[in-house]
């Protein structure tokens, strides 16, 4: 489903949670049995539960690794305090997409029972009865991880709609009830067929292929992943509502959709065939033939910052084609070169800006200092000590033109005395 093959892991429980190892990474401490309790007829809801009713056991799972194992909260802490303290998320948490890294699960334990005439009873279980539940789901967290998507080269995992539907089991099959003797009774684990509602992008794409966007044949996987990511302030999410939207085309009510990012990339898959997609700044600058081809295209003297869409658009078919020849389909190809073009500008325009802040500045500089010459050579020229002006314009990097202009406006302003 991800156009990438991995291999799921066994389900196993955990080291230490064993009879055979003494259960020696097992401490369950419940709370006595006079600090459990019920009072429907207290007055205070603080006063209808007893302080040892927040104590949860759990399960845990790793749908990762496939690891299981178990163990409890501490019963001193009040309930809505309990699920921080969970080893992992609940299912409830997380949603149908994506799954969360670490990808640890924590499902806590019902323990409460009521009978036919009302009555409640709270059971607390052993390490023993615990280990014995552990190894009676591991089946079903086999089918779970089993089933899971794993997309991408990283492996990521997202649920499918077999992995939910195995989960959903799972819950069932924690669910206890007490016999005569107060030993708690476990359902038989119980392989349920996907339900109608629960539905594959992947299928869905492929009985509406008119919905499916060209486009993804040659997207980076960021774009794949922004795309199965939409979320509308109303209607479904995922790969079926960004798809329908534009197309005007409305989904009933009451269906959950799985597996989007492995129907993107599974879909991407399929278009490039026998070829790999990669992402084309990463063939361009890091393999042997996209150095080669990206060299071999280049122009002496010239710069991607003054090329032309058209010139861009020349180059990107070139590219496809040495690609092409390298097995490879280049994802996000144009965008790349045109990124690679605005940043090469925006380099251009910074190095404008420099050069135009300095140039003011010098600007500047140079007025301060031709105001200090121009002091220093009507002081030279008042001395009258029988320098020419050619020698005085050797000074002062002028010419003697100027100088001798100089010294007109000087003896001009000495014969007009200023009245008094």
């Amino acid at each position: 489903m991800s156009g990438t093959q991995h291999h799921a892991p066994t389900a196993h429980v955990v080291v230490g949670y064993t009879p055979q190892e003494g259960f020696v990474a097992v401490q369950l401490s419940p709370p006595p049995a006079e600090y459990v309790w019920h009072d429907r007829q207290a007055e205070h809801d603080r006063e209808r539960f007893g302080p040892g009713n927040g104590y949860q056991q759990w399960l845990a799972v790793d749908l990762r690794t496939g690891a299981v194992w178990f163990g409890d909260t501490d019963w001193r802490t009040r309930d809505e305090e309990a699920a921080p303290r969970l080893p992992g998320h609940r299912r409830a948490e997380v949603g149908d997409g994506a799954l969360p890294c670490p990808a640890v699960f924590a499902h806590p334990l019902p323990h409460r029972t009521t009978d036919e005439r009302g009555g409640e009873t709270w059971r607390f279980f052993t390490a023993e009865e615990l280990y014995a539940l552990a190894r009676r789901i591991l089946p079903l967290v086999q089918r779970v991880i089993g089933s899971l998507h794993r997309v991408g080269p990283a492996a990521d995992l997202e649920w499918s709609a077999e992995a939910a539907t195995a989960w959903s089991d799972l819950e069932e099959a924690c669910r206890h009830t007490l016999d005569a003797t107060g030993t708690p009774v476990w359902p038989v684990p119980r392989m349920s067929p996907v339900p109608g509602w629960r539905v594959e992008v992947a299928g869905f794409l492929a009985r509406n292929p008119e919905l499916c966007d060209p486009a993804w044949a040659t997207a980076t996987d960021a774009e794949l992943d922004a795309y199965a990511a939409y979320e509308p302030d109303s209607g479904y999410g995922g790969v079926p509502g960004r798809v329908c939207a534009p197309a005007g085309v409305r989904i009933e009510e009451g269906y959950a959709f799985y597996g989007h990012r492995a129907a993107l990339y599974a879909c991407r898959a399929a278009a490039c065939g026998d070829r790999t997609p990669v992402e084309a700044g990463v063939w361009l600058h890091t393999s042997d033939a996209g150095r080669s081809s990206w060299e071999g295209a280049k122009v002496v003297g010239a710069s991607l910052a003054d090329a032309t869409d058209c010139v861009l658009d020349h180059l990107a078919e070139t590219f496809r084609r040495a690609a092409a020849d390298d097995g490879v389909v280049l994802t996000g190809l144009t965008a790349h070169l045109r990124q690679q073009r605005a940043e090469e500008r925006t380099a251009i325009d910074e190095t404008l800006a420099a050069t135009g802040e300095e140039l003011k500045r010098l600007e500047e500089l140079l007025k301060e200092i031709r105001l200090v010459r121009n002091t220093v050579l009507t002081r030279v020229l008042s001395w009258t000590d029988g320098r020419d002006d050619e020698a005085i314009a050797r000074l002062a990097s002028l010419s003697p033109a100027a100088v001798a202009e100089w010294r007109e406006r000087l003896t001009a302003d000495r014969s007009d005395p200023t009245e008094g």
